[in-house]
């Protein structure tokens, strides 16, 4: 495997002889108003993608944890090519459908590309009234022959559904979605270094990467301020945490 940051949650991988686009958000930097509700008025994204946007419009295909601006973009849904395959949660379907794209799968449980098998685990993006708001999101558990297995979270805190999942598929490689974004109101709708934290803990043995940083406007915890709870700690060579456009 290899895996590139593109920016925030939007992942390149290079998996089992595909390449999987994971979260697309690939618009301009301020081309989005600032998140509603968030004390911040910088516009979204705050940085530009690494090098040509283009590099990234020829996925074989795309996998999409759920609609929020910051994880599908208009800028992915009209430069993508209309007859990439797109795999999604459950309910999103006619989304992708009224954008042009024709080969959308929902994965109620699991699917399959090219040989790689795709389940698809629950999360929770908030807790309360805000969690209940935000809407259903999803992860995606990847595995294939020769090929580690790589669970991608998706906009969750840590709660039961990411520890279940840890449990039950034991993967070597987990990306997390960090970055403590939040509201006015409420706790964290993503991880914050506490929740990155707890999912070192709970699986030793996996290499965690932690996402979702310095790219719009709610998320609280920077890569600097996760660096520093992690060195606190002494769990800075557990989370690798890389800059846009790194390769590992």
């Amino acid at each position: 495997m290899k895996f590139t940051l593109i920016r925030h949650a939007s992942l390149w991988l290079e998996y089992a002889g595909s390449t999987l686009l994971v979260d697309p958000m690939l618009g301009a930097a301020g081309v989005n108003p600032p998140i509603p509700n968030s004390g911040d008025d910088r516009r979204n994204p705050l940085v530009g993608l690494p090098g040509d946007p283009a590099r990234w419009l020829s996925p074989d295909a795309v996998l999409v944890t759920h609609l929020h601006l910051d994880h599908w973009d208009d800028a992915a849904a009209e430069g993508l090519p209309k007859a990439v395959p797109v795999f999604c949660q459950p309910g999103d379907q006619a989304a992708f459908r009224g954008r042009g794209f024709g080969d959308v799968t929902e994965v109620e449980g699991g699917a399959s590309f090219r040989g790689i098998s795709i389940v698809r685990t629950g999360g929770r993006h908030g807790t309360g009234e805000i969690g209940r708001r935000m809407g259903p999101v999803s992860g995606f558990v990847l595995r294939a022959p020769g090929e580690p297995t790589v669970y991608v979270a998706g906009d969750t805190i840590w709660c039961d559904e990411v520890k279940g999942a840890l449990d039950a598929h034991r993967p070597d490689v987990v990306v997390v979605n960090a970055g403590g974004a939040e509201f006015l109101t409420g706790g964290p709708i993503t991880m914050d270094a506490d929740d990155v934290i707890a999912v070192v803990r709970h699986a030793p043995d996996a290499e965690v990467i932690a996402v979702h940083m310095d790219a719009i406007n709610h998320c609280r915890v920077t890569r600097d301020l996760l660096r520093e709870r992690l060195a606190a700690v002494g769990l800075t060579e557990r989370v690798a945490i890389p800059q846009d456009g790194d390769t590992r």
